[in-house]
């Protein structure tokens, strides 16, 4: 239904101002003699800016204006079509953001959250679509570091879950690369239990020790105090050589240490764990050896240490 009426809107238009292969030019009068009908015929144009981009791309090298329809009118849902169209001014790209965003800071359209690169945001700093909360790059987070989508939970990789920091989908528990897993660290489906790689399992499994079976789970032995002492072992430590105590071939990568009598040296990861176990008192190594299925050999290719001499 068309009705005569002046009806202020916005347009979008190619980068060089033409749209469905007629050109336009700003400011300027544009006159067709067509009853207008959405989709059909006359010039189309939306009420609301962010609008628009339900039909054109969200791209600033596009031309946004604001238009008046000074003719007859027909609209149908968020789109309007006109016979008589006035192109007013173009609309710079930074006022346009402002226009289609509730939000402040966002290069992306329809947001009422903040600093978002997305779209339909209400959440803040959202590089995905459509999430009510933060720093996501997927779409549809309620959570919050998402690079999936729908997710409740927080850091998932994976889509669906309302757990937190899951590469794999519809989980309740946590960190797991399986899938509807309600108890956490599987890479198997449907556990109530944790760290299982198999599939409807609701006690967690026993782990090989030293290449035999053990009667430990996972989580006993991350509750471990043996495990709380190995996790002790740095892969960043540096220790003082003196110049005397230098090889030849260090001498050579380090001609410098003469002057400074030495030079820092950054230890490998051998390295580090021998001055690891170095420093354990009697007691902490007697709790390292007492790991069920303790080998020596084992322990030793693993590690360089060995427990006889070190």
């Amino acid at each position: 239904m068309s009705e005569i009426g002046v009806v202020k809107g916005f347009k979008v238009f190619n980068p060089d101002w033409t749209c469905k292969n007629k050109q336009y030019g700003c400011p300027g009068r544009f006159e067709e003699d067509v009853t207008p009908s959405v989709c059909n015929e006359g010039m189309h144009f939306c009420k609301r800016a962010s609008d628009c981009f339900n039909y054109y791309s969200f791209d600033p090298n596009n031309k946004v204006a604001e238009v008046i329809a000074y003719g007859e009118v027909s609209e149908e849902g968020d789109k309007c079509a006109t016979n008589k169209l006035e192109v007013v001014r173009e609309i710079p790209w930074s006022e346009l953001l402002g226009l289609v965003n509730t939000g402040k800071g966002c290069t992306g359209r329809c947001n009422s959250g903040n600093r978002n690169s997305g779209n339909r945001n209400s959440g803040d700093c959202n590089s995905g679509n459509c999430n009510s909360g933060d720093c996501n790059s997927g779409n549809c987070n309620s959570g919050n570091w998402n690079s999936g989508n729908w997710n409740s939970g927080d850091c998932n990789s994976g889509n669906w879950n309302s757990g937190d920091c899951n590469s794999g989908n519809c989980n309740s528990g946590d960190c797991n690369s399986g899938n509807c897993n309600s108890g956490n660290w599987n890479s198997g489906n449907w556990n109530k239990c944790s760290f299982s790689n198999g599939c409807f399992n609701t006690t967690s499994p026993k782990i090989y020790l030293f290449n035999k079976p053990s009667s430990w789970t996972y989580r006993d032995w991350l509750n471990s105090e043996a495990c709380c002492l190995i996790e002790r072992i740095s892969n960043n430590v540096v220790q003082w050589v003196q110049y005397s105590n230098m090889t030849d071939e260090e001498k050579a990568e380090h001609p410098k240490a003469e002057t400074t009598d030495g030079y820092l040296k950054k230890l490998d990861n051998s390295e580090s764990t021998v001055l690891w176990w170095c420093e354990l008192s009697d007691c902490q190594k007697a709790i390292i050896t007492a790991i069920p299925n303790f080998d020596k050999a084992i322990f030793k290719e693993i590690t360089g240490i060995d427990v006889d001499t070190d």
